[in-house]
């Protein structure tokens, strides 16, 4: 039997309780990604180090397993203001709580504690994986011209491996709506309150997960999380925007940003309290950017940074 690289399957669904299995379905938890990376075994490798009367390895014991998922989803709405997004469940999973105003909007702001949780089904070909108690982190990457996509990655704990020569029945994917590029007419960005020419910019959770692999006791945990980003915009004269002033004062400032235009596609991004890091130059087409290092800080906390989809 051949298995074929092009066959892939994605499912996710939320626990109700930790590391337990709610069984998605293809009909109802089916993720649309791309840009697929698999780690199906990752741990370490214990060297039993005898001592022999002769030359030769010994093998290793293979411990602390886990498994690991990356992948992209593009960033686009749910296609009905107040109905969460398609990948809604992957935020949650990923220190992210999320607040539906019916008919209106879906905000995601990140959380310290009460984690959620999710379970993947990932079919590879033909050979069924199962993560269980499965936490992550994400990346956001904004280019123009391009799609602007998340980028997951996901830890959960090892279940089963089975084969399944078929596909999840009923996948559904049409959750998913188009996206549109990022471009002058579909995006927006602001910094402390300037919306000059901006060439990109890129938001990173940095949730840090760890597995934790005690005796009695196994899980995926959310041990921390400093929200970074950056971005590079056309240079302008100190009157205009003084970056390395504000950065030397420690200043801290809105940054405000949204992709899309449309009601049900409109996804928006924003934080009340960002510091400025270290600004630098970069040339692009032979015109001169800043680059700017961004810091994401809570200002009474869980609220340094807010998904909205509407």
């Amino acid at each position: 039997m051949t298995i074929y690289a092009r066959n892939k399957a994605l499912l996710v669904k939320i626990e109700t309780a930790y590391g337990t299995d709610p069984t998605p379905t293809g009909a109802l938890n089916a993720i649309q990604a791309s840009n697929f990376n698999f780690e199906p075994s990752v741990g370490q490798d214990v060297s039993r180090d005898l001592i022999l009367p002769y030359m030769g390895h010994q093998g290793v014991i293979l411990t602390g397993n886990y498994a690991r998922i990356a992948f992209d989803v593009e960033v686009a709405g749910s296609g009905d203001p107040g109905t969460p997004p398609a990948y809604g469940p992957l935020l949650r999973a990923s220190q992210m709580a999320e607040v539906i105003t019916v008919d209106t909007d879906v905000k995601y702001n990140p959380i310290s504690s009460n984690f959620e949780s999710a379970t993947i089904y990932f079919v590879n070909g033909a050979i069924k994986h199962i993560m269980l108690g499965c936490r992550g982190t994400w990346k956001l990457d904004f280019q123009p011209s391009q799609i602007a996509r998340w980028s997951f990655t996901i830890t959960g704990l090892l279940g089963v491996i089975s084969d399944s020569p078929t596909m999840p029945v009923g996948m559904d994917l049409t959750k998913f709506i188009k996206p549109v590029p990022v471009s002058k007419a579909n995006t927006t960005f602001s910094l402390f309150g300037y919306a000059g020419a901006c060439e990109a910019f890129s938001f990173d959770l940095g949730a840090d997960i760890q597995p934790r692999l005690l005796i009695n006791a196994e899980s995926i945990e959310s041990v921390d999380r400093q929200m970074t980003g950056q971005t590079t915009m056309a240079a302008a004269s100190l009157a205009t925007i003084d970056w390395f002033g504000m950065a030397s004062a420690h200043e801290t400032g809105v940054m405000a940003a949204q992709h899309g235009t449309v009601a049900g596609n409109i996804v928006g991004f924003d934080g009340a309290n960002f510091q400025l890091g270290r600004a630098t130059y970069t040339e692009n087409q032979k015109i001169i950017n800043n680059q700017l290092p961004l810091m994401a800080l809570p200002t009474v906390g869980n609220d340094e940074f807010f998904v909205t989809i509407k």
